[in-house]
């Protein structure tokens, strides 16, 4: 889900397509690797742009394979929250107060609600972390990835998700009368003219543009559903005018089903490069396509996903890991043998050993080692992305990311 805004420098070292998804919008210097990264961070790359993200992204993934993540990965992101409870995408000195300047957003904050509800015992900093959400809402119901942003698809829907994570029904939490899903169906194309997908949000002449990472996001969005979803129950992907969110969702899944219909996997192009497999919004759409229509309407993705989503992960760090986890678990499959690798086994070498005591991960030498880390690509992928939201089309990362066309 997400978007940077940067260089045209940064964009053309972005040809490598598919990094891990993080948030909508971001930005700021190129990213180098970190000197020295925080106990318990999961990855080694700088944690600038993606860092709350990734960790919110792999404590969920662990908590639904069954682990216990290490207390050290925990306290590393209630560390990061600031006393008003937003999260920014990293803080280097969380001792330091929380100021104007500090870019708390909207989808660092969503995702770390939403990793912190799933493991429990964290109320206090799930609620302050609510009313901030509450407090940034916009008039149109909607969120942007920033506070006072204009509301877009992805991080409306990653609010929802937070919303619904922790019990509440976000057709409740309203701003002037309207609600999360009233500003996500002004994002819905007709089916006459985009196939029912999504917009990111409207370009500057007011038109709606599909955009297949937006719809991923929505389609979750729109039936209330956070990152962490099951299978749905099957249904028929045709499209018809949307007149509610439900209607919306199935709208939107049938469009990612055409997307993928041919070659099993969407693809993106940044700074007029070719076209190429986009692995994190493929990762997105399998997560999409199940909880809407259930494992079955997901199988062709998710079966690129199994043959060549780990090699991408082992690029892309423990945001990657997790979404192909996250994947994994919305259609049924055992993310131990997701096309003969063992994804719970690989996230967890990116980070501080799980706590004893719910399920054994068994971390080879040899799987640690070829997890060239992190996010690095993935923060690229953000920076690319943002920039091309600053260029014209103008949520932080993916990375989360996004505004990748599709």
């Amino acid at each position: 889900m997400n978007v940077r805004r940067r260089t045209a420098a940064a964009l053309a070292a972005i040809a490598v397509i598919g990094a891990a998804a993080a948030p909508a919008v971001a930005a700021g210097p190129s990213p180098s690797p970190s000197a020295s990264p925080a106990p318990g961070l999961y990855g080694t790359a700088d944690p600038q742009y993606d860092g709350v993200w990734r960790q919110s992204l792999a404590l969920l993934a662990q908590d639904t394979a069954g682990v216990t993540p290490a207390k050290s990965a925990v306290d590393w992101l209630t560390g990061q929250q600031c006393a008003d409870g937003a999260f920014a995408p990293y803080r280097a000195d969380p001792a330091r107060k929380c100021d104007a300047k500090t870019p708390a957003d909207t989808n660092s904050t969503a995702a770390a609600v939403q990793a912190l509800a799933a493991l429990g015992g964290h109320g206090d900093a799930v609620e302050d972390a609510l009313a901030w959400l509450r407090s940034v809402q916009n008039k149109d119901g909607g969120w942007g990835y920033s506070p006072g942003g204009p509301s877009d698809a992805n991080s409306t829907s990653v609010v929802i998700g937070a919303l619904a994570a922790t019990g509440t029904d976000p057709g409740t939490v309203r701003k002037g009368g309207e609600s999360p899903y009233d500003a996500l169906l002004t994002f819905a194309l007709p089916c006459d003219d985009g196939d029912g997908a999504f917009a990111f949000q409207p370009g500057e002449d007011g038109k709606l543009t599909a955009n297949a990472d937006a719809t991923a996001a929505a389609v979750l969005g729109a039936l209330g559903k956070g990152l962490v979803t099951g299978p749905g129950k099957a249904a028929d992907a045709i499209c018809a005018d949307p007149a509610d969110p439900e209607r919306a969702a199935a709208n939107g899944a049938a469009y990612l089903a055409g997307a993928v219909a041919k070659d099993g996997y969407l693809t993106s192009a940044l700074g007029g490069s070719a076209e190429q497999p986009d692995y994190g919004n493929t990762a997105d759409a399998v997560v999409a396509l199940a909880a809407q229509g259930g494992a079955e309407r997901a199988a062709k993705p998710l079966a690129w996903l199994e043959k060549n989503g780990p090699k991408w992960a082992g690029q892309g760090g423990p945001a990657a890991w997790a979404q192909l986890i996250l994947a994994a678990h919305a259609t049924g499959t055992d993310p131990r043998h997701f096309g003969g690798t063992d994804l719970v086994a690989r996230l967890t070498a990116t980070g501080p050993a799980p706590e004893p005591g719910r399920a054994s991960v068994t971390v080879t030498a040899k799987a640690a080692e070829s997890d060239e880390d992190s996010s690095g690509f993935g923060v690229w992928w953000f920076v690319g992305v943002c920039l091309v939201f600053g260029i014209g089309i103008g949520f932080l990362l993916s990375g989360r990311n996004r505004k990748r066309q599709s």
